[in-house]
């Protein structure tokens, strides 16, 4: 019982910190209020109701491309949800599987060609696109939903896609805290318990599925202590799949690269 009531006090603290932080950033961006894809998942679920208990505008939107019935249906959940429980809410569903589809008729290329990742990420740069649409015209500030894992530990997220942000507010937490939240905040158990997925792809693909690990073990991986001691088989799996993608994707957590000229040649 100690434990789950020192649980539960380090949650609604981390809940208050962030909501605070939020309210501090839009004042002195002179903003009025947020933006953010809710996708039926988790991460975009806990985000979007942090920053709704902020009081200020918070434009929901939902852009399925070719998504699964059940996202959809967790997304629109959720946002009625949200609606109910808070008067600042805007929400907006914009189906973007056409626009999807003309722009690679415009590349004249096929669903089902070599070039597939390629396409999964442009799915998530045309959210990227429609969500600074609506920020443009509103003032508004582009949230991210990215967790700890996903953005400095393998880079799991896609570049000037769903890591084009202006803020990210959930970023120092690690996916166990995101789920401790979301109890927290009373999140739909749907929500809670579907398994991640980016939803970039036709077919039922789960992050666990494309990383080769659960976000439980890369955690392990990414606190894991230099002398840790003999590893069983899975866990050097793990650690390897770890190291691959954050080598990888190394570049994607960086900030951008700027040549610097010396003085002498200015």
């Amino acid at each position: 019982m100690t434990y789950n009531f020192t649980v539960l006090v380090k949650q609604k603290k981390i809940i208050s910190h962030i909501t605070k932080w939020l309210t501090n950033y839009i004042r002195e961006s002179n903003c009025k209020g947020f933006v953010l894809g809710v996708s039926g998942g988790v991460d975009s679920a806990v985000t979007s109701t942090l920053c709704a208990k902020t009081g200020y505008p918070t434009l929901c939107i939902e852009m399925p491309i070719y998504q699964k019935e059940n996202e959809v249906n967790r997304s629109t959940q959720h946002i009625k949800w949200l609606e109910k429980k808070f008067n600042n809410i805007e929400s907006n569903k914009l189906d973007l599987s056409l626009t999807f589809d003309k722009f690679i008729d415009n590349i004249n290329e096929s669903k089902n060609s070599q070039n597939a990742l390629a396409l999964a990420n442009t799915r998530s740069r045309i959210r990227m696109m429609t969500l600074y649409y609506f920020a443009q015209i509103n003032n508004y500030l582009v949230v991210g939903t990215g967790n700890k894992v996903e953005d400095f530990g393998i880079g799991f997220f896609t570049k000037y896609g769903d890591g084009g942000v202006d803020i990210s507010p959930i970023a120092d937490l690690l996916k166990t805290d995101i789920y401790l939240l979301a109890k927290e905040l009373r999140i739909y158990q749907s929500i809670i318990d579907a398994k991640p997925t980016d939803g970039l792809w036709d077919e039922e693909r789960t992050d666990e599925d494309q990383i080769g690990a659960t976000y439980a073990e890369l955690e392990w991986a990414m606190n894991l202590h230099p002398n840790m001691g003999t590893l069983s088989k899975r866990e050097k799996e793990i650690l390897k799949i770890y190291t691959n993608l954050n080598k990888i994707n190394y570049h994607k957590m960086q900030a951008i690269p700027v040549c610097e000229i010396p003085d002498n040649l200015k």
